[in-house]
């Protein structure tokens, strides 16, 4: 087991590891544990009811968070004809066809998120072994295959975020920056959980929630009284 650094056993210190607390103190320890020189990420793992080795209980999904996860997101569109101005118009970082697969093809990946119109994909499929193992491959299912450009880059920018349960039936996701405050962090994980909430599985027996907790890029796990979730959602 690798040795923690002396500033993550001086913030362990002051967290108490095995109580559950509400969303507001959990965030607000998160944020007093951090120590990072860097404006931190706070994260949230979920653990869920739930065995992925099912397809009828594979959670899977996207959500807008509403401040946002506070990383500049730059986003590339594969596109053609007026969809090429259409994705610039909207704030795209970078808009092409094959232009931009023969870049990738040599080795350039300064991009976040990709989206491509479905007339595209034909030739974006050539580059998947590239983008895949990546996690920058578009795909219909989190919205990145669309005519919409538009409306894709823009979510994007706004902090839209897509997600997938684990093996070990955990989900992972960023929440913003330490910088955000706890107001924003639990905005953000209000709209998170209200999205696992529906994405809930019929076939997903028991407790769905099973453990919540959140965590700076750097700090100790703080965990959340799971029975606080429908009040957050209320």
């Amino acid at each position: 087991m690798p040795t923690r650094g002396k500033k993550y056993r001086d913030a362990i210190k002051n967290v108490d590891r095995q109580r559950r607390h509400g969303f507001q103190e959990a965030v607000q320890t998160a944020i007093e544990a951090s120590f990072a020189k860097f404006d931190e990420t706070i994260d949230v793992a979920v653990k869920l009811g739930v065995d992925p080795r099912h397809a009828d209980q594979m959670v899977r999904g996207t959500v807008v968070l509403p401040n946002g996860t506070g990383k500049d997101v730059k986003v590339l569109v594969f596109a053609k004809g007026e969809k090429e101005k259409e994705a610039a118009d909207a704030g795209a970082d970078f808009v092409g066809n094959d232009d931009l697969i023969d870049k990738i093809k040599g080795g350039w990946f300064g991009f976040d998120k990709a989206v491509a119109t479905p007339d595209m994909m034909g030739s974006v499929g050539k580059i998947g072994r590239l983008l895949g193992p990546r996690g920058l491959m578009p795909n219909a299912k989190t919205g990145t295959v669309t005519f919409e450009v538009a409306k894709a880059v823009e979510e994007l920018k706004a902090g839209k975020i897509d997600f997938r349960v684990e093996k070990a039936g955990i989900v992972h996701a960023p929440m913003g920056k330490v910088s955000f405050g706890v107001d924003k962090i639990v905005q953000n994980l209000s709209a998170f959980l209200d999205t696992i909430m529906r994405l809930k599985p019929a076939s997903s027996k028991g407790a769905y929630v099973k453990g919540i907790a959140v965590s700076t890029t750097m700090g100790p796990g703080v965990k959340i009284d799971t029975a606080q979730v429908k009040e957050l959602l209320s």
